[in-house]
């Protein structure tokens, strides 16, 4: 893998040109909430907005009030922002006394049955997604789930891998090399990410009612009132058991040394039936509690900050698709909403995780075993609830503790010299420079990250987490609704609104085999 790495460097070194071709796309979870009280929204997916089943832009994510903007796939990241920006001003204007979250962690929420689970209509493929979600709330609980966040997809063009591939020394074909080289990228992506919750982590703070009767959670009263909980150096308590974890898939032991064995895994993971999950009745509403009883429905089940993904066919699982064309790009999954901008994400974290990615990609990545992910584990835990604690540290793979800067500086060193490429691409200014220079500098000095902001705006202020979320999402509202979609760009998105609820209509109206039948085929395509 070493000869791999030292190819990928000298071709971008080389040839700038694809840098300037990164394909990057974003999904961005938001939650409705109601005005003015800012409660978690119980009305249904806005008729407005079309089909949540079949618009390619605008869908639900868990829960019903979870909206999820999807932008199409792109190499420049001034579109990427522009087709995000168009997507909020356009939901901030179908709302009716609603508006859009600016935060990771929930508004006020009234316990589990204050989540309502997103609907999906009558077919198959609607049903499938609906019993998915059941799955989740008898499974994790319904909170958890309503946390919100980020997903930045990302590939190199297929143009940059053939190149790369004439340069390599291995007999491999094409696919499997490009396969083996997103693998590489993401096992040390595993060992670095606690660098990127350190930078982006922005929820060290939860709403009391999000904890409300769970008396084994670890978080410390802010205030005297008891509004808000959180842990003093905490980064991203999203990241940590309060949020996407699951004990019962802490034994899975996923493994990125070869796509096969990460196809198996998770394979075996959703064909095996899990003792725990057989006892789970159907709902109260009469639905269907689970798609199966295995310790995964699906592969979407498997909670991880990273994915290795291919676009699927109609009805294809995505470790088939994997099996039939290797991987395509990664997903990353591990981005909390930032509240200070108005789209929750802009330009210069998207310019920070391109760095960080390519990073990962031009570095010798060791083989990963069960002693690496317990370190990996480890330093991500400790960032997650003590990131910005004087004199934390964090393990080496020697097992060595040292300092966060310590750690972070090689990585910092790479993304500096990456950067340094983004010069000869057009339009790219200093842009990669500055970046990489403040996230050294909020590496020099914690408080100038996001989640020790969010702590020192609630302190100085004498405000609850639910009072800073909701004044930034007012003023994020104001300004999508103050924003103007040219009138050419409006049609579109009405029209595809349109379509799309004809599109699930049409597919109700189709013959359809029964449920259980559906679900045998889908699932015969893992055996």
């Amino acid at each position: 893998m070493a000869s791999n790495a030292s190819v990928f460097w000298q071709l971008l070194e080389a040839e700038p040109k694809w840098l300037g071709q990164l394909r990057r796309g974003v999904e961005k979870e938001s939650l409705r909430v109601s005005l003015p009280d800012a409660t978690l929204a119980q009305t249904a997916h806005p008729q407005g907005l079309g089909s949540a089943l079949t618009h390619p832009s605008i869908t639900t994510d868990y829960s019903e009030a979870l909206l999820e903007f999807i932008t199409p796939v792109s190499s420049s990241i001034e579109a990427t922002e522009e087709a995000l920006r168009v997507l909020h001003t356009f939901t901030a204007k179908k709302l009716d006394s609603e508006q859009l979250w600016s935060a990771s962690m929930p508004c006020i929420v009234h316990g589990d049955a204050g989540i309502p689970i997103a609907e999906f209509g009558s077919s198959n493929v609607g049903q499938m997604k609906r019993v998915y979600r059941n799955g989740l709330s008898v499974r994790y609980g319904r909170r958890m789930q309503a946390i919100a966040g980020i997903h930045y997809n990302f590939s190199l063009p297929e143009a940059f891998w053939s190149a790369a591939h004439e340069k390599s020394e291995f007999s491999l074909s094409k696919q499997a090399f490009q396969t083996e080289g997103y693998l590489a990228l993401i096992r040390n992506f595993f060992s670095r990410v606690w660098l990127l919750l350190y930078l982006l982590g922005a929820s060290p703070a939860v709403c009391a009612s999000f904890i409300q009767g769970n008396r084994n959670h670890p978080l410390k009263p802010m205030g005297d009132d008891h509004h808000s909980f959180y842990l003093p150096h905490a980064t991203s308590l999203r990241m940590g058991d309060l949020g996407y974890t699951s004990n019962a898939q802490a034994g899975m032991g996923v493994c990125y040394n070869d796509i096969e064995q990460y196809i198996c895994t998770l394979r075996e993971a959703i064909l095996t039936p899990h003792a725990p999950y057989a006892d789970f009745q159907m709902m109260r509403n009469g639905e269907r509690t689970q798609l199966n009883s295995s310790l995964l429905q699906i592969e979407n089940e498997y909670y991880s900050p990273i994915r290795p993904k291919r676009v699927t066919q109609t009805g294809e699982a995505p470790v088939v698709a994997l099996a039939r064309g290797g991987i395509e790009y990664v997903e990353i999954r591990c981005i909390d909403i930032n509240p200070f901008v108005p789209l929750g994400i802009d330009a210069d974290t998207m310019r920070l995780l391109d760095l960080f990615l390519l990073a990962c990609l031009v570095d010798d990545s060791p083989l990963c075993d069960e002693r690496g992910r317990q370190q990996n584990k480890i330093n991500m835990e400790r960032i997650v609830s003590r990131g910005r604690e004087p004199g934390l540290t964090l393990l080496t793979p020697n097992d060595d503790e040292v300092s966060i800067e310590e750690l972070a500086l090689p990585i910092i060193s790479r993304m500096s010299e990456i950067a340094g490429w983004f010069d000869k691409v057009p339009s790219s200014n200093d842009d990669y420079r500055r970046v990489v220079a403040d996230a050294h500098q909020k590496v020099r000095d914690p408080s100038l990250t996001h989640s020790a902001r969010i702590l020192s705006e609630m302190h100085s202020e004498g405000c609850s987490f639910w009072q800073l979320a909701k004044r930034y999402s007012s003023r994020w509202n104001k300004e999508h609704l103050a924003h103007s979609i040219p009138e050419p760009a409006m049609a579109r998105l009405e029209e595809e609104a349109r379509l799309s609820l004809t599109r699930q209509h049409e597919l109700e109206s189709r013959e359809q085999p029964p449920f259980d039948q559906y679900l045998e085929q889908f699932y015969s395509q893992y055996h």
